[in-house]
């Protein structure tokens, strides 16, 4: 029997992969990270599943109803918000059912930083303004951030940052980035991205603290912060090589590059 660990995208409950509403469909338990989760994805369980969940349960109770499906000879959803790939909380989980000799695999879901730029109706990288993209966020009394990664010092990078569960920390957001990307750096934050209380607020750097303040966003939100979200105004911007005519040109004369 094996754990299915499934990324189930941002919010809106038709933006989870196909891989993973169906393994939804197969799996005879189902463990999901309560309201984080949409409810009509539970619908996608078989009648009769065991549906728990874990949004206030500790490890060690989570790990036991893991072990307890895998011996009746389920298969299990473990169902996350977003992606697995970043603020999952899924290393400990790993270690735990490798600890158990149990299997699982890994089921990417939608991120919720690409859910945020879809409603930006924006591209994060943009030629000739910003070609990198940097996933952070701020320290705070549960999680502190290890040597080297303060967002003072990642912010030295002067790149387009996507800062997620940091809407609390605007002041601090302001203070560390102001050095480097300049008092009127364009920000946009997207709270509850693909939901139907999604929220868009745009502001310069420095009104963060009262724009999130004016739109009582305090936690579930990606916060960007970079040129590149008001990248016409830039007159170095390029057009992308991938539709130019030099790349036509060439492909046409080397068809199999």
């Amino acid at each position: 029997m094996t754990v299915y660990f499934i990324g189930a995208g941002p919010g809106a409950p038709d933006l989870i992969t196909l891989r993973g509403a169906r393994l939804l469909g197969e799996c005879r338990t189902c463990l999901y990270a309560g309201s984080l989760v949409p409810g009509e994805l539970l619908d996608l369980c078989p009648d009769g599943a065991t549906l728990v969940d874990t949004a206030r349960m500790p490890l060690t109770d989570i790990i036991d109803h893991v072990v307890a499906a895998h011996d009746r000879g389920d298969n299990i959803a473990r169902l996350h918000s977003g992606d697995l790939s970043i603020y999952s909380a899924l290393a400990e989980q790993q270690r735990e059912l490798r600890a158990r000799g149990i299997p699982y695999e890994i089921v990417p879901g939608v991120p919720a930083f690409a859910a945020a730029a879809a409603a930006l109706d924006t591209e994060l990288t943009v030629p000739g303004v910003g070609q990198s993209l940097l996933i952070t966020r701020v320290s705070t009394l549960s999680t502190d951030m290890p040597p080297g990664e303060d967002l003072a010092e990642l912010a030295a990078t002067g790149v387009t940052l996507a800062l997620h569960l940091a809407a609390h920390r605007a002041e601090q957001i302001v203070e560390d980035l102001t050095p480097y990307y300049g008092a009127d750096c364009p920000t946009a934050t997207v709270a509850f991205a693909s939901r139907p209380n999604q929220q868009v607020v745009r502001s310069p750097l420095h009104r963060l603290p009262e724009a999130l303040d004016a739109a009582e966003i305090r936690k579930t939100a990606v916060i960007f912060v970079g040129r590149v979200l008001d990248a016409a105004a830039h007159p170095e911007v390029t057009d992308s090589y991938l539709y130019s005519h030099a790349r036509m040109t060439k492909l046409r004369k080397d068809p199999h590059p």
